[in-house]
């Protein structure tokens, strides 16, 4: 796991972007298996929605942090 989550931290925002849209449609695609009855899938969704949620954690950070950056560039 905490290889994962380094993986993860080390990627830029267009990977992360690019990350995030995988990981939807691989949510969404698991759905529709756990609706007939494949047992994995539920296991491969819990941990799918456990990276997306990082993936956007991440996200959210550097878009925070380029803000923080614009705003004091604006006062200087």
């Amino acid at each position: 796991m905490p290889r994962r989550i380094e993986k993860i931290r080390e990627a830029g925002v267009n990977e992360l972007e690019a990350q995030q849209k995988d990981l939807t449609e691989q949510i969404f695609r698991l759905r529709f298996q756990l609706t007939t009855g494949q047992s994995e899938a539920l296991k491969r969704l819990r941990e799918a929605k456990k990276d997306l949620a990082r993936v956007k954690t991440l996200l959210r950070a550097h878009e925070l942090n380029a803000a923080s950056k614009t705003a004091k560039a604006g006062k200087a």
